[in-house]
């Protein structure tokens, strides 16, 4: 496991690309089942250990997780997330040269079936809104590394409005058919919470991928 802090109250940990959050009962890997493991190996733990999921990376998204050890830490952590206190940022490569920042807003509705948002220009029905921001880092071979700060936490925002915007992201064939046959190229690079019990205002962050298409930027 890439451990990036722990003590009593949380762990912070690299969730890989392709590894669940937690189990969705087909028995692939699950990062709460492993960190659950390590825990126990490592403090020889016995009978279940605690560990509390406060938020989720979608299945072929890697980067940054926070979990809580405690019951009062993942309501505190919970409690943070809700009241938008949390900053997340991501790294993504997407099509096409976009401009050096910018926002993008619209109203995303999610087909429960389908697993698949869609984003709408003006609100509809039971959309809600979304919002990010991005900054650009670099641009090569006809494609953009973006930095992406999340304003509301949206299922698959980031893939959706990025293809909504005419950039679908590298490897992402759910969203405008994002080219390349690699994981999809979104990366939570940075995660800052208040520490559920310190208050200190902690930062973790994890180096980017080094396969294709980010070795290019």
């Amino acid at each position: 496991m890439d451990i990036l802090y722990e003590d009593n109250h949380i762990i912070a940990a690299v969730k890989p690309a392709g590894v669940l959050s937690q189990s969705d009962g087909s028995g692939a890997p699950d990062m709460l089942a492993l960190l659950k493991r390590y825990i126990k190996e490592k403090y020889d733990k016995p009978g279940n250990v605690y560990l509390g999921l406060v938020h989720r990376l979608d299945r072929p998204v890697g980067g940054v997780m926070v979990f809580a050890r405690t019951s009062k830490a993942a309501s505190r952590l919970s409690s943070q997330i809700r009241e938008h206190t949390v900053g997340k940022y991501y790294v993504a490569v997407v099509t096409g040269t976009i401009e050096d920042s910018g926002v993008l807003t619209g109203y995303i509705s999610k087909d429960e079936k389908d697993n698949k948002v869609t984003v709408y220009d003006k609100k509809t029905g039971d959309s809600k809104y979304a919002e990010l921001s991005y900054e650009l880092l670099g641009t090569a071979r006809d494609m953009s590394l973006v930095r992406v700060a999340l304003h509301t936490g949206r299922s698959h925002q980031i893939r959706a409005q990025f293809a909504h915007a005419g950039h679908p992201l590298i490897g992402d064939h759910k969203y405008g058919n994002g080219k390349g046959t690699c994981d999809i190229a979104l990366f939570c690079s940075e995660m800052q919470i208040d520490h559920p019990v310190t208050k200190e205002r902690m930062t973790f962050t994890a180096a980017l991928p080094s396969d294709y298409p980010w070795h290019i930027f």
